[in-house]
Order: C-alpha cells, then sequence, then structure tokens
C-alpha cells in the first residue's frame, strides 16, 4: 500500500505551518506580549474572544489558535495515517511520536502563560523555561521531519554510538546552542541597550542579571558546533546519503552572519526572527 500524494504533500505543509508557529512564539516573546491574555489558559483573560483586546492580546492570542490548530492537526494525524497506511508502517508510528512531542509543547507554552514566566518577568527561572521549550521544540521538528521522510517512505538508519558518534555529539551541540540562543534572546528582549560597549559591558559585568552574564556562552557554541558541522557536511558532499549537505554548509554561514549581525544592530526583532528561522532550517539540513 502506497501512501497517497495528497498525505505526503500534507506532511510537507504540516512541517512549515509548525514552523510558522514556533516563529510566531517567538514574535510574542520579542514583543512582550506573553501576558496578552494574562495567566488565563486556555481562555484569554477569562474569555474566549476578550472584546476590545490590546495589540499584545491580539499577538499572543493568535499564538495560541494557531498553536490550537497544529496541536489539533497533529492529533489527526494519528487517525488519518492508520488509514492511508499499512499495519506497521513507518508513517504511524511517526505520527505518534510528533503527537507526543507536540502535546509537551503545549503543556511547555501553558506552563509558561500559568506560571508567569512571560513578558518582562526577569525570574531566573524562567531561562530554565525557555531552554526547555527550545530544546523541545527542536526535537519536535525532528519528529515533523521524520513524519515526512516516513510519509515519502525515505528509510531511516539507526545511528551507531561508535560510527556516528559526531553526528549524535553535533545534535546535542545544536541543541545546547538553541538553548544559550534562547536565553540570550531573553537578555537581548528584557535588557535592551543602546550600544554594542553598553552590551558588552553588561556581559562582563557580575552585577548583571544572569540572562546577560550568560548569553556570551551563545557564540562560543555556536562557533563550536558550526566548524564541527561544517567538517562533516564537508565529508558527505556528494553523497546520496547527505543530499542536504551543501545546503547546510550553506546555512551553517549564513546562520553566523546573521548571528554577528544582530550582535552589531542589537537584536532587532525583525532580525531575531530571521536568526530562529535560519537557526530551524540549519537544524532540519542537519537532519537530513
Amino acid at each position: 500500500m502506497e501512501i497517497p500524494r495528497w498525505y505526503r504533500r500534507w506532511s510537507i505543509g504540516f512541517l512549515v505551518y509548525t514552523l510558522f508557529v514556533i516563529v510566531w512564539g517567538a514574535v510574542v516573546r520579542a514583543t512582550l506580549s506573553g501576558d496578552g491574555c494574562g495567566d488565563h489558559w486556555p481562555l484569554c483573560n477569562g474569555e474566549v474572544l476578550p472584546p476590545e483586546p490590546a495589540t499584545k492580546t491580539i499577538v499572543e492570542l493568535t499564538h495560541r489558535v494557531t498553536s490550537g490548530l497544529v496541536w489539533i492537526g497533529a492529533l489527526a494525524q494519528i487517525f488519518i495515517a492508520k488509514k492511508v497506511s499499512p499495519k506497521g508502517h513507518p508513517v504511524r508510528r511517526a505520527a505518534g511520536w510528533l503527537f507526543f512531542w507536540m502535546t509537551i509543547e503545549a503543556l511547555l507554552g501553558a506552563g509558561l502563560v500559568i506560571f508567569r514566566m512571560v513578558a518582562e518577568n526577569p525570574d531566573s527561572a524562567r531561562g530554565y523555561w525557555a531552554g526547555a521549550h527550545l530544546a523541545n521544540t527542536f526535537i519536535l521538528l525532528a519528529m515533523c521531519l521524520r513524519h515526512v521522510f516516513a510519509a515519502h517512505d525515505i528509510r531511516l538508519v539507526r545511528p551507531d554510538l561508535k560510527r556516528d558518534a559526531l553526528p549524535i555529539a553535533l545534535s546535542f551541540g545544536f541543541i545546547l546552542v538553541g538553548i544559550a540562543g534562547a536565553i540570550a534572546a531573553l537578555g537581548d528582549t528584557l535588557f535592551p541597550v543602546d550600544s554594542l560597549a553598553e552590551g558588552f559591558a553588561q556581559d562582563f559585568d557580575t552585577s548583571s542579571h544572569i540572562f546577560l552574564r550568560l548569553r556570551t556562552f551563545h557564540p562560543i557554541l555556536a562557533i563550536g558546533v558550526t566548524v564541527g558541522s561544517l567538517w562533516y557536511a564537508a565529508q558527505h558532499l556528494g553523497e546520496t546519503l547527505r543530499p542536504y549537505s551543501a545546503a547546510l554548509i550553506g546555512l551553517l554561514i549564513a546562520q553566523v552572519a546573521i548571528g554577528f549581525l544582530n550582535l552589531l544592530l542589537l537584536a532587532p526583532i525583525w532580525l531575531q526572527l530571521t536568526h530562529l528561522v535560519v537557526g530551524d532550517l540549519t537544524w532540519l539540513a542537519f537532519l537530513s
């Protein structure tokens, strides 16, 4: 039984839509709109559709609606996958795991709101929430990609701990870079500066907030993972098992350039979002 073409296209569309939801979540954080619905969840300020909502409420409510739709889509995929594939087909397991991690993502988002780890709250515990949310997002994207591969009958080979030690290590490295980036983004959002010199002074001031003192780890980790990934991708250029190695190299270089530009321009929102999108695409290219 062959997976229908429409389902294959759906799997790709679902991945793209998930990326959109993730980026809109970053818009919520960057615009300090996370408390737009108060600490109510899933209702918004205690209502389904609050009358005359403020701009931040619209931003937050839009994220909730789009997130709810993607969760419903992930749930529906479980049942649809059973109808379009034979028993034991990888697409069934892929759809199940995708829904599991999508649910974790939703619960983490709800926790951020309920415990008020949003908007201008500088509580250091927010760093743990942001890190966990980012790590889960990376896993979720990996599950979306796995679902796409399964729908297209692309068989995945389980990694061997001895033979594939480098890509496994780099995978964890990508997640660590993402966590450090999430904390750095929090620092940029909560403690904006007017000059690059002021930003560096914050980073190395022992009295600065922990988010500011930790954000120096992001570029250090990013450079290390980038060098390792470039070397790994270069070894597989032209191989059928790594068809996206050239794209990975290009994305890695672009991501580093955007990161430095983000630093020089003092992290404007549009560039933060660009940095996130390219980072997610880089992660997907690496997994491919």
